[in-house]
């Protein structure tokens, strides 16, 4: 059958990235606890184009992925990053996921377990030149409440507080796990938030959440100083949006560290 894709592009320019976005597939992630976790992820598979070639070849990259029968951790990502420069004869080769990360969480007061879940993501990238770079970002949104400094100062009675939502995103010369950067956020904030609460876990949080009023600006800043001193980051984003409760807008702040 005529191969459409080969043909000569009307209009000869070279594309940065073309591929699929979107493609749900169940995927095994590294679990701290319990070694592997099993999820779905909603994946990206991108290369450049050059200039000669009208289109990709969309079923290859669901093959190069089927390959490898979800099981999909750090060491594949590589691996399936060189196949596809191969396959699609590409100068680069973008793999992202974006997955639902569930870790097992135990309320403050009644230990109640339950099960949190957290939007975890990474992006891989592949270059042929320079040779064989790899670049990989690890990232999690961790969803936290805060309470309004200013408005604990200036109330008789109480300080409004809302829920709110920081996401972390790293490069870093040393593994780090998911649950690491969680942590992080969680203890850089009002209080964490939980999935389940008794009566006495409610009273608590809320206590806990007045005792600890934060900015979204503080939040950036306590997690990136924290990121800071951790030798094995190299580079992190840190953003914070709080789903503000008296204000018809959100607040949010962002800060970038490198070394």
């Amino acid at each position: 059958m005529n191969d459409v894709q080969l043909q000569l592009p009307q209009y000869q320019i070279p594309i940065n990235c073309a591929g699929i976005r979107g493609l749900k597939y169940p995927i095994k992630v590294l679990d701290r606890e319990n070694e592997f976790q099993d999820t779905v992820a909603e994946v990206s598979m991108l290369v450049d184009l050059p200039e000669h070639y009208r289109g990709t070849h969309m079923s290859r990259f669901v093959e190069i992925l089927n390959k490898y029968k979800g099981n999909i951790a750090y060491k594949e990502l590589r691996p399936i990053l060189e196949e596809m420069l191969n396959t699609f004869d590409a100068q680069c080769a973008h793999l992202s996921m974006k997955f639902p990360y569930f870790i097992r969480k135990t309320s403050p007061v009644t230990h109640t377990d339950s099960l949190m879940e957290y939007s975890a993501f990474f992006e891989a990238k592949l270059y042929s030149q320079p040779k064989d770079k790899f670049e990989f970002e690890l990232g999690v949104t961790v969803p936290v409440s805060i309470l309004c400094p200013c408005s604990k100062e200036i109330s008789e009675r109480g300080a409004h507080n809302q829920r709110a939502l920081i996401t972390i995103l790293v490069r870093f010369n040393h593994f780090i796990w998911l649950e690491e950067l969680i942590e992080l956020a969680e203890n850089s904030a009002s209080s964490p938030v939980y999935s389940l609460l008794k009566r006495p876990d409610e009273k608590y949080v809320t206590e806990q959440a007045y005792d600890n009023p934060y900015f979204v600006e503080d939040v950036v800043r306590e997690v990136a100083q924290k990121l800071s001193d951790d030798p094995r980051i190299d580079f992190a984003r840190i953003e914070a949006e709080s789903f503000e409760s008296i204000h018809n807008h959100n607040a949010y702040a962002m800060v970038e560290i490198s070394r």
